[in-house]
């Protein structure tokens, strides 16, 4: 029977998902100005926000002008302290890596709060983060919980999977695989491969879902085709407990999965 190791750490979404190209911060420029860069500094001057975010993102990342971390970092908290979600979010990065800003644990959690109370779901995510190990904030499960709910609801397949593992675990709350496999199915929707692994071992296992075989070859296999090694294994040692009916009819299901779940499903969309 394969095997999976219910400990994997949960994966650490402020440091593994939020590593940026160029070292810059993450930032959806939602700014329908005109490129011309005096146009653009005409407008952030005054006070327009998203000409401040998207004008603070072009002296971070040296695009257009000299880098200039300090300019930077002024032209965000002008914009952040208006209100603007992404300059929050974009402040909480900076205090939170010290690569920009003195390194500053609680003004992270701080900016990140703002952009979190505004519907942000990667702030909501890292938000979640801190107050389950304390970072920046009081450790506290109940509120990690909430605000990784907050981003799942949204969407958000990182804090699914999060929320999928706090369940299976039981460490934050009360154990519910029932619970853990719902939230893992959302996430391996997405394209989630470790999701994908896991949906898959809760299926063979009987954990949460009904067992079935054929459902745990299928999610193996497109965690697996995207590289996933454990799901490799697990993949091989499944097969020794099915018909060849029951591969063939697995293999199938595993091609529609492939198309509906794997990694070009946006493409198809």
């Amino acid at each position: 029977m394969a095997q999976i190791n219910p400990k994997i750490t949960i994966r650490s979404v402020y440091f593994g998902m939020l590593l940026l190209s160029a070292a810059v911060m993450i930032l959806t420029v939602r700014l329908t100005v005109a490129s011309d860069l005096n146009s653009i500094y005409a407008a952030a001057e005054p006070g327009d926000a998203e000409a401040q975010v998207f004008l603070g993102y072009m002296y971070a990342a040296g695009e257009g002008v000299p880098e200039n971390d300090t300019e930077a970092v002024r032209l965000f908290r002008m914009a952040a302290e208006q209100g603007n979600a992404d300059a929050q979010f974009n402040l909480g990065y900076m205090y939170a890596t010290g690569e920009v800003v003195p390194q500053n644990d609680t003004e992270a959690a701080r900016w990140y709060r703002m952009a979190a109370e505004q519907g942000d779901t990667k702030a909501q995510l890292i938000l979640g983060y801190f107050y389950e190990t304390g970072r920046g904030v009081p450790q506290n499960n109940t509120e990690a919980v909430r605000w990784y709910r907050m981003a799942a609801e949204q969407g958000d397949a990182d804090a699914q999977f999060n929320l999928g593992y706090i369940y299976a675990t039981g460490e934050v709350v009360p154990q519910n695989d029932t619970e853990a496999a719902r939230w893992y199915r959302m996430a391996a929707e997405q394209g989630d491969t470790k999701s994908q692994l896991f949906l898959g071992y809760f299926y063979e296992t009987g954990f949460g879902a009904p067992m079935d075989y054929v459902q745990a070859y299928a999610w193996y296999k497109i965690a697996a085709t995207q590289g996933d090694e454990k799901a490799k294994e697990n993949l091989e040692s499944i097969t020794n407990f099915m018909t060849t009916a029951d591969i063939t009819k697995a293999q199938e299901l595993s091609r529609e999965y492939w198309e509906a779940y794997g990694p070009n499903r946006a493409s198809s969309e």
